[in-house]
């Protein structure tokens, strides 16, 4: 599986981005996906997770309510919808495929930055 994430970018505070992520091979409905986060200097950081059929969410605290994470199995593309964005949002965001634990998978993208102005 590689996985091509895409949509990042610089956005002021309280604006919005949708972060996409499209995977080739198959399978992909078969895998729990999630997406991460890492900042300049900071540890990657876990920012939500779907289920295999897209019924099962989990958010981190700091992503409740104002982020989304969605799939479309027929696209083999995992979303991110973030809206509110704050300046202590800016990172680089990573998909990942096939969850092992919250913070384990087997496949990881690439990376796409988001950057927040205040």
């Amino acid at each position: 599986v590689q996985l091509q994430a895409s949509g990042g970018g610089l956005v002021q505070a309280g604006g919005s981005l949708r972060l996409s992520c499209a995977a080739s091979g198959r399978f992909f409905s078969r895998y729990a996906m999630g997406w991460f986060r890492q900042a300049p200097g900071k540890e990657r950081e876990f920012v939500a997770a779907i289920s295999s059929g897209g019924v099962t969410t989990d958010y981190a605290d700091s992503a409740k309510g104002r982020f989304t994470i969605s799939r479309d199995n027929a696209k083999s593309t995992l979303y991110l919808q973030m809206n509110s964005l704050a300046p202590e949002d800016t990172a680089v965001y990573y998909c990942a495929a096939d969850q092992r634990t919250k913070m384990t998978y087997t496949w990881w993208g690439q990376g796409t930055q988001v950057t927040v102005s205040s």
